[in-house]
């Protein structure tokens, strides 16, 4: 077995695993939701930082599989089809949960309405820019000198670059860069959230975004 073959592996068993502790926390939220009237602030926020805390640590584990191999995060083989069609910058476009709070949380004030749509506009400037930066670095795969080395030294293959040392450390460097401004896009989107929001309506987001992240997968799964 390779080296990408240990990464992709690894991640994958670390998902799996993710995922199933995903779905508690999901039965968790629903259960909660039910009964929030009776609940104290202090144990929906409880619940809610460990919900985000189980959060932190995807990106903990993917910044560390993209430390080893940037391209197999990009070309993810731990997703299905389906869900990779959703990625951005290998992951959720930031914006989505902006959505996520339009279709899951009807009764926001009108402040919380307009921070959100001062929200939804930052983001929307910061996803532009992080759209120029990976322009100019597949502009800078498809030109030379690093078109050649692909060409006549090394081949992609599977999402893993190949070939002459330096060209790929330089694209190696600029994805990692971009994947770590697109993931902190979208964990500080995600704060920001929770902090317009109030304990319950938050644990209605959080509800909805597991929601449609577990279906994204199990549709992927059935098509497989």
């Amino acid at each position: 077995m390779t080296n990408r073959d240990d990464n992709g592996a690894s991640f994958q068993a670390f998902l799996e695993g993710w995922l199933v502790r995903q779905q508690h926390y999901l039965d968790e939220l629903l259960s909660v939701l039910q009964h929030c009237h009776e609940s104290r602030d202090e144990d929906l926020k409880e619940l809610i930082n460990r919900v985000l805390a189980h959060y932190q640590q995807y990106y903990e584990e993917k910044s560390k599989i993209a430390h080893r191999n940037v391209f197999l995060v990009f070309s993810p083989t731990w997703f299905t089809t389906l869900e990779r069609a959703f990625l951005w910058i290998a992951g959720f476009k930031p914006g989505l949960a902006l959505r996520v709070v339009a279709d899951s949380v009807d009764d926001l004030s009108e402040e919380q309405r307009q921070r959100m749509n001062r929200l939804m506009n930052e983001t929307k400037v910061e996803e532009q820019a992080l759209d120029n930066e990976l322009a100019k670095i597949q502009e800078s795969v498809a030109a030379p000198p690093l078109l050649n080395v692909v060409k006549r030294r090394g081949r992609l293959v599977d999402g893993e670059l190949q070939g002459d040392e330096a060209a790929t450390d330089a694209l190696k460097t600029a994805m990692e860069a971009i994947l770590t401004g697109a993931d902190s896009l979208r964990i500080m989107t995600a704060l920001k959230v929770v902090e317009i929001l109030s304990p319950t309506q938050t644990l209605k987001f959080l509800a909805a975004a597991t929601q449609l992240q577990l279906k994204i997968r199990d549709r992927g799964l059935e098509r497989s």
